[in-house]
């Protein structure tokens, strides 16, 4: 169960933030609005929501998952893929130390994003994309077997994220589209299927046995659903314009 959530406000450099989404400039007022509802939405889970300022330097730096990566033993600072967001790691940081007694690193030539590490328990796929390069995932794996927990590398293909496409909702259920449906490590799983024409909507957070789901996504919703979850709605329009989703905008612990 999580008991907290770091989350940060949209600067409004964020029209300027990365993205290959082809979707258009955010609306930015629209998008603090939509971050306010996701802070909600997260407490209604019964989290305590620690928000930091918007940070106008880094325009991406409301997506707060990818700069660290938060276990039951230890936070571990990334270094992101993107060299514009490296210079986020310096103020979670600090956060970070006032909650965590151990923290660790992943230092150059390495390169990992946590939007490409999904947690089961205590072992962490790792995918291996443009942002998170082999040397990151292996100190990472270096990092978790410090505490005893267990990673493995996952190759993406077709998305950004590993996190992108697919979603571990406890419970040994898996929601996942496109590649991960048929890759060999996720075979062990009771498969959740998100369907191609939804698949934004494989980025879902389960948060206390509830699961956030992006809003307009209606055969994803059913399939939650339909597996016994309290299902929670979330806009996040604006934040799928530049490549983002549930689980980027916060870091749960």
């Amino acid at each position: 169960m999580f008991t907290k959530a770091i989350v940060r406000t949209p600067a409004l450099s964020m029209i300027n933030g990365l993205t290959s989404a082809d979707l258009g400039k955010p609306d930015f007022d629209l998008a603090l609005k939509q971050h306010a509802e996701y802070i909600r939405a997260l407490e209604s889970c019964g989290l305590e929501v620690l928000c930091l300022e918007a940070n106008p330097e880094f325009p991406d730096s409301t997506f707060v998952e990818d700069v660290a990566l938060l276990t039951k033993k230890c936070a571990i600072i990334t270094n992101p893929g993107a060299p514009s967001r490296r210079g986020e790691i310096k103020g979670m940081r600090s956060l970070l130390k006032q909650h965590f007694e151990n923290m660790e690193e992943i230092h150059a030539p390495g390169s990992l994003e946590a939007g490409d590490v999904m947690m089961v328990g205590s072992h962490f796929y790792i995918g291996l994309s443009a942002r998170t390069n082999q040397s990151g995932a292996g100190q990472l794996m270096v990092h978790l077997q410090k505490y005893g927990l267990t990673g493995s590398v996952v190759e993406l293909k077709e998305v950004l994220h590993l996190k992108t496409g697919v979603a571990y909702l406890e419970r040994n259920n898996l929601l996942a589209c496109g590649e991960f449906l048929i890759h060999p490590d996720f075979q062990k799983f009771n498969l959740l299927p998100i369907e191609h024409s939804e698949s934004y909507a494989a980025n879902c957070i389960w948060v206390n046995d509830k699961v956030l789901v992006p809003q307009g996504y209606p055969l994803a919703l059913q399939t939650i659903s339909n597996a016994g979850y309290e299902v929670l709605e979330v806009d996040v329009s604006e934040f799928r314009k530049l490549d983002g989703g549930l689980s980027c905008l916060s870091l749960r612990f």
